[in-house]
């Protein structure tokens, strides 16, 4: 391992791979997603700031991301890494449905049927059996309806009205329909997909079609195998170099699959700057030019922030300010490849951006540049974190102070 990558290629690599600087955007929302696997969607806003911050200022607005999603259908909601819901081209989107959503699908659906046991809407039979009932059922429903909620699909038979109790035993436990559950269900698999929310563009209303119906074509089919190689293959190309252990957090894959992955992929190792070993493509191993000075302003559950299990190399001394204790990011500033702050509404919805380092002049004008660049597509919709802890500025802001 003859191959020293620093963390100075480290950064000028995240800035043109994930279409960050200025001169490596994307010329769409369907390219912005490529440039980083899939967007993050558990928080439905931050696929639409994510793509904004990627994307040539033409085409950075809530309708280009809202075409690409519900009318060109270029790119396609899933649960795929992780059991997180992801935003992907519609070519990546098969190989994530195969490398991962097929094991999480199988996990849901043995998950489903000890609720519905648990909960018993149908004493006496199996809860397989029954299942397979609501199944049909659920699956008649959105072919005659060609979309619907999960009320909808409730209200069209009582097997996916009737409750289910999911969390057991803890605080956290809750009723839930089993048409919810079961659409949830039904998209890991790949027969049924998550469409246009009800309400704005940060809503989690989803309406849901079978995916016959939104993708006449589907899905290209993959083997599972060759899925897993190839996801492994689009990941270091985007984030490369990166540890088997990076990869392997990434897509929630076991060890065992990390490295079956891998062997297929047969990548070149790198020397890094903290001394462990990086994996590249072998084809990928010369020089990306520096794409000059750099600033972001990106959204909670980034993908960049969220794509390595070792940040140090990007992040420093800042992951308790920013990160909750469950992994989860929230809005980051970054410089030239490096998160040196946060940033987060005010009460009024002004944008307002704190340092956790001295960063220099040039650095500041950068970020402000960005933010009035990001506050206009804004508008007067409010972030919230809805899905993960609030950091320590978001706490400050909410509390009237900072």
């Amino acid at each position: 391992m003859a191959y020293r990558m620093t963390d100075g290629q480290r950064r000028a690599r995240l800035g043109v791979r994930h279409a960050l600087a200025p001169s490596a955007r994307a010329g769409g929302p369907a390219g912005a997603a490529r440039a980083v696997v899939a967007l993050h969607s558990t928080d439905p806003s931050s696929v639409h700031v994510a793509a904004w911050a990627r994307t040539r200022d033409e085409q950075a607005d809530a309708a280009s991301v809202e075409r690409a999603l519900y009318e060109d259908r270029a790119l396609v909601r899933l649960l795929a890494m992780r059991r997180t819901v992801f935003v992907a081209p519609v070519e990546t989107a098969a190989v994530l449905q195969a490398a991962c959503s097929r094991e999480v699908a199988a996990r849901e659906r043995r998950k489903l049927e000890g609720f519905v046991a648990a909960s018993a809407p149908a004493p006496g039979g199996s809860a397989a059996g029954w299942l397979a009932g609501a199944e049909e059922a659920a699956l008649a429903s959105l072919a005659a309806r060609g979309e619907a909620t999960a009320a909808d699909l409730a209200a069209d038979d009582p097997r996916l009205a009737a409750q289910v109790r999911v969390g057991g035993a803890s605080r956290h436990a809750r009723g839930q329909s089993v048409a919810a559950r079961l659409l949830l269900l039904l998209a890991a698999e790949g027969k049924a997909v998550r469409g246009r929310p009800r309400g704005s563009w940060t809503s989690h209303q989803y309406r849901w079609s079978p995916l016959s119906a939104w993708l006449p074509d589907g899905l290209a089919p993959w083997e599972t195998g060759a899925a897993r190689a190839e996801l492994a293959r689009l990941w270091l190309r985007a984030y490369g170099p990166g540890t088997a252990e990076d990869l392997r957090w990434w897509t929630g894959w076991t060890k065992t699959q990390t490295t079956r992955a891998l062997k297929e992929v047969a990548p070149a190792e790198v020397e890094l700057d903290d001394g462990s070993t990086g994996l590249v493509l072998a084809d990928d191993l010369d020089p990306v030019p520096d794409p000059g000075p750099w600033a972001a302003l990106l959204p909670a559950l980034d993908p960049t922030p969220m794509g390595w299990h070792s940040r140090a190399w990007y992040l420093g001394p800042h992951q308790d300010r920013l990160y909750d204790r469950a992994g989860n990011i929230g809005p980051s500033v970054w410089w030239c490849g490096r998160i040196v702050g946060g940033w987060a509404q005010d009460r009024d919805g002004a944008l307002v951006c704190r340092y956790l380092e001295d960063v220099g002049a040039d650095a500041r004008a950068a970020v402000d540049a960005e933010a009035a660049r990001l506050a206009p597509r804004l508008g007067d919709v409010r972030l919230t974190a809805r899905t993960r802890g609030r950091t320590w500025l978001e706490e400050e802001l909410a509390a009237g102070s900072g």
